[in-house]
């Protein structure tokens, strides 16, 4: 993330992301997603969870999940929902439902984890990884995405 370019970044491919993560420094990731370019990495990579999502795998799951991802720079929060319902994974536009699942990570967890860097059970038994509401589903997390190893 070093010479990362927010104008690329919406064509990376998620192999290209995980690489550059794996490369660049906590700090570094902590610096940039604490900067004016954290908005649009945020936006992108939840953009991509419906594509990435593996629906053979989904069976008759139905749930609304909240991601929320700290560290903002005022001090905040940014909450992203997901929806999964009938085989289909949607971003929805708002976060107005009651979340069956919530996830709380900081920055550098959430990228490590997106990225294929981080082990969810692991971030969660050490307490980068908050789960609340579904535990059966926060658990299931992990397959229900094809996330990207660098």
């Amino acid at each position: 993330m070093t010479d990362f370019d927010p104008n690329t970044f919406a064509t990376m491919e998620p192999r290209e992301f995980a690489k550059i993560v794996k490369a660049t420094p906590d700090s570094k990731i902590t610096e940039v997603l604490s900067g004016p370019q954290r908005q649009l990495i945020l936006d992108e990579v939840f953009s991509r969870m419906p594509k990435q999502f593996r629906r053979e795998r989904a069976g008759d799951t139905s749930a609304v999940i909240h991601w929320v991802v700290t560290g903002r720079p005022d001090g905040g929060t940014d909450t992203y929902e997901i929806v999964i319902d009938g085989g289909t994974c949607t971003l929805s536009p708002s976060t107005d439902r009651k979340p069956d699942l919530t996830l709380t990570v900081a920055p550098v967890p959430f990228v490590k984890l997106i990225s294929g860097l981080g082990n969810p059970v692991m971030m969660f038994m050490g307490g980068k990884l908050k789960a609340d509401g579904n535990l059966g589903l926060a658990a299931q997390i992990q397959t229900l995405f094809d996330i990207p190893k660098a």
